[in-house]
């Protein structure tokens, strides 16, 4: 938790770094990369082996003694390098707008760490969720009445156990083994519930209906914390003089205010994704079913159905997440939201592009980066190499230190997911707040920019004063 606390502080004032060293990284390993297939298709430029030549193959190195196998990875290499030569020359302002921006979310995020615990609140929740859907599951299961048949514990056999075949119903309280003397092993166990009745026949619907229910309610709790922190988050940018105006609650107040105005939304939103949620679960629950048993036309199609339906669900995730960051500023409906948060984003696809995948890269490595100190401090403390003042542990009481390694390494990626998706939900944020008020402002002193000095510098235009602003809180 402290490293990834450390880390996004650290982007405040290493952002523009990072995000070099990163892009100057990946032109590295490309300029490498391309340097490598050269080497190895020149290597194997004598050679008569032709890829036509070669039959179907599960080695893959077979493949990697053919020249043209290089040939094709340096021409890959060769445009991929070339395309993001390309795009860094033609975006390096849109990417200085990036990087003011992850500087900006830091910023906020330092004013704001009350933010950083929310995610701790949302896992109490889904963890209530899980709790919610798993017990009545449970109960549907069990909602029948007991059936209870005599039988034998001991080899059928034997003596005349075998007369005993499990037909017989009892009831464990009124049973008496004294009624079966030839049969000494004779008891009476619990069979099956009953399935006879209205409610029990209709039990798979009922489970279906639970699985909708849990969905339903992930997504809302989901979809309650992107709406209160992008409240929280937008309150900051519009605030005119940061961060004086910043009210020291604005977390609470935010969360108040969207379980008091936007619960309709947000639940409309996540009963939208749960839909499609559900459908891809049946169609995962058929091809489980008709593995065995389908056609190759009929498994394309339910393997292209599936990956349709996973386009929309990650299409749908990412309208929701923008629709609630404009439910939370103007207050609007989710249709309506939606509608002019796409609108919003489609007139700046450039920008959109290169900040998704700048912080997607970026937060990606600094997510390893995380893992990676937490899981080394913890290679040398289980290995016996680190020994804590007055420590009774003993390294070489562990057959296997990996175990506990990995599972700090996974609580460190899971706490590092938390604390990383605040500062994704700010950054998001931020950046529909920067572009409507770039359209709605023009900096002069009758429309005033609400963003901050560091943003007024990428765009070279000053800051106005005023006496008295308009302001738009969440």
């Amino acid at each position: 938790m402290l490293v990834s606390v450390v880390f996004l502080l650290l982007l405040r004032y290493l952002a523009i770094v990072l995000v070099w060293i990163l892009m100057v990284g990946l032109l590295v390993v490309g300029g490498y990369g391309i340097w490598h297939c050269y080497s190895e298709y020149y290597h194997f430029s004598t050679s008569k082996l032709k890829f036509g030549d070669l039959s179907f193959n599960t080695n893959i190195s077979v493949y990697l003694q053919v020249k043209e196998t290089w040939l094709a990875f340096l021409i890959i290499l060769c445009v991929w390098e070339s395309i993001l030569i390309l795009v860094l020359s033609c975006l390096r302002k849109r990417l200085s707008v990036a990087v003011a921006l992850m500087e900006e979310s830091s910023r906020v995020v330092g004013y704001l760490m009350s933010t950083l615990l929310y995610p701790l609140f949302t896992f109490v929740l889904l963890v209530v969720c899980v709790a919610y859907w798993g017990m009545t599951s449970l109960y549907l299961v069990t909602s029948g009445a007991p059936l209870y048949r005599v039988v034998s514990l001991s080899d059928p056999s034997v003596d005349k156990c075998s007369l005993i075949n499990g037909s017989e119903s009892c009831k464990p309280q009124t049973f008496n083994s004294s009624a079966y003397p030839y049969c000494p092993s004779v008891r009476c166990i619990f069979f099956k519930y009953d399935d006879a009745g209205l409610f029990q026949q209709n039990l798979v619907y009922l489970q279906v209906f639970n699985v909708f229910a849990f969905l339903w309610c992930v997504n809302f709790v989901i979809a309650l914390g992107q709406c209160t922190l992008a409240g929280t988050f937008a309150s900051y940018y519009w605030a005119f003089s940061k961060p004086a105006e910043i009210s020291p609650f604005a977390l609470s107040q935010c969360f108040i205010r969207t379980l008091q105005y936007h619960v309709g939304s947000l639940a409309f939103g996540a009963l939208l994704l749960t839909c499609f949620q559900l459908v891809r679960l049946v169609l995962e629950y058929l091809d489980h079913k008709t593995r065995g048993s389908q056609s190759a036309c009929g498994r394309f199609l339910l393997n292209c159905l599936r990956c349709c339906f996973w386009c929309l669900e990650y299409f749908l995730k990412i309208l929701n997440r923008n629709a609630y960051i404009m439910i939370a500023i103007y207050g609007e409906s989710f249709c309506v939201s939606a509608k002019n948060a796409y609108s919003l984003l489609m007139r700046n696809i450039g920008r959109v592009v290169l900040l998704d995948r700048v912080t997607d890269m970026l937060l990606f490595f600094g997510k390893l980066l995380v893992v990676a100190s937490v899981g080394m401090l913890a290679f040398f403390f289980f290995s016996g190499q680190i020994r804590l003042p007055g420590d009774t542990f003993q390294a070489q009481m562990l057959n296997y230190y990996w175990v506990p390694i990995l599972t700090v390494m996974a609580g460190a990626y899971l706490i590092a997911q938390g604390f990383f998706s605040v500062y994704s939900m700010c950054i998001d944020t931020l950046f529909l707040c920067f572009l409507e008020d770039l359209e709605r402002n023009d900096g002069t002193m009758q429309k005033p920019y609400y963003m901050s000095r560091n943003l007024m510098r990428i765009l070279r235009k000053p800051k106005p004063n005023r006496s008295e602003k308009e302001r738009v809180y969440c």
